[in-house]
């Protein structure tokens, strides 16, 4: 892989430019990884759908990593209008092009968990 020497000395706040620390950046946080599992598996899902997918994750969490992926182009929110009103979370091109870096990640977490003793 390339350096990104142009990284060495990112003033603190400032938006990375080395491609594996974008990468990190947009799936930085725990569970936003296992959200956007839930994405990818599901293609859309309604937000009142994800905390049966991952009961462990609180909601205030959850709203913020959604917000995160939003933000990072990775996720659309959609509103449905009425009462009470209805989010659902739909990848957008970028967030599907991450399905082979969570492919990846499934395949080494999958080998290094059956490798352990």
């Amino acid at each position: 892989m390339a350096d990104c020497p142009q990284d060495r000395l990112v003033p603190p706040g400032s938006e990375p430019r080395c491609p594996v620390d974008v990468t990190l950046a947009t799936l930085g946080g725990r569970w936003t990884p296992l959200v956007l599992r839930e994405l990818l598996r599901r293609g859309q899902a309604a937000y009142s759908e994800l905390p049966g997918a991952l009961p462990a994750l609180s909601d205030k969490v959850l709203s913020d990593r959604l917000a995160q992926l939003t933000a990072a182009g990775v996720v659309e929110r959609h509103r449905t209008p009425g009462w009470p009103p209805r989010v659902h979370y739909v990848l957008t091109a970028r967030g599907r092009a991450l399905e082979p870096v969570m492919h990846s990640m499934w395949e080494w977490g999958t080998a290094v968990r059956d490798d352990a003793p």
